[in-house]
């Protein structure tokens, strides 16, 4: 079901990555269908020229971008020539015109959590990838503010990485009402 997207390619051109090769990336962008939605695994050196090509063919929209730590999960179904990596940096473009969706996952290894950012492709993507480096550490190259988003600016560490301490912190009520 996995193909080489590329000039030469046997990719259905109906199908939201088919074609997409990026001029500086060297190698080749994979495409699968899962459940009817186009998904693109661009490596890092492709990433923004294929959004910036899938913008550019009608993907108006980006919906969502997030992480995924696959620490403890690592089989998942990826295209033959995809290395899966510790995380991925989902990202989900929605094209209002054509009525389709695209999802794009780009593996981040977990020794060099750095993904180019997508910030001058889609400007809505700003605090979705300031909550993904908050909560996952994944830091996003490009990125004009990438600070804090949900945890204090002092917080160690990253919430929703698979191997954060699980804890308790005491929480603190200023003013709260005793029992009634």
């Amino acid at each position: 079901m996995s193909a080489a997207a590329g000039p030469d390619s046997s990719v259905d051109s109906g199908r939201a990555g088919a074609g997409l090769v990026s001029e500086s990336g060297g190698g080749s962008v994979r495409d699968l269908l899962q459940s009817d939605q186009s998904v693109v695994f661009p490596s890092r050196q492709q990433y923004v020229a294929v959004v910036e090509e899938l913008r550019d063919t009608g993907f108006e929209t980006c919906s969502d971008l997030c992480a995924v730590d696959y620490l403890t999960h690592p089989p998942r179904r990826l295209p033959e020539g995809v290395t899966p990596e510790r995380f991925e940096v989902v990202a989900n473009l929605l094209s209002l015109s054509q009525c389709k969706r695209v999802r794009v996952r780009l593996q981040v290894p977990g020794d060099d959590p750095v993904a180019p950012s997508l910030f001058s492709v889609y400007p809505g993507v700003e605090a979705m990838e300031r909550e993904a480096f908050d909560m996952f550490g994944v830091l996003f190259e490009g990125h004009p503010d990438l600070t804090r988003i949900l945890m204090p600016e002092d917080w160690e560490g990253h919430p929703l990485r698979k191997d954060y301490g699980v804890g308790r912190v005491p929480v603190q009520f200023k003013g709260a009402p005793g029992p009634r």
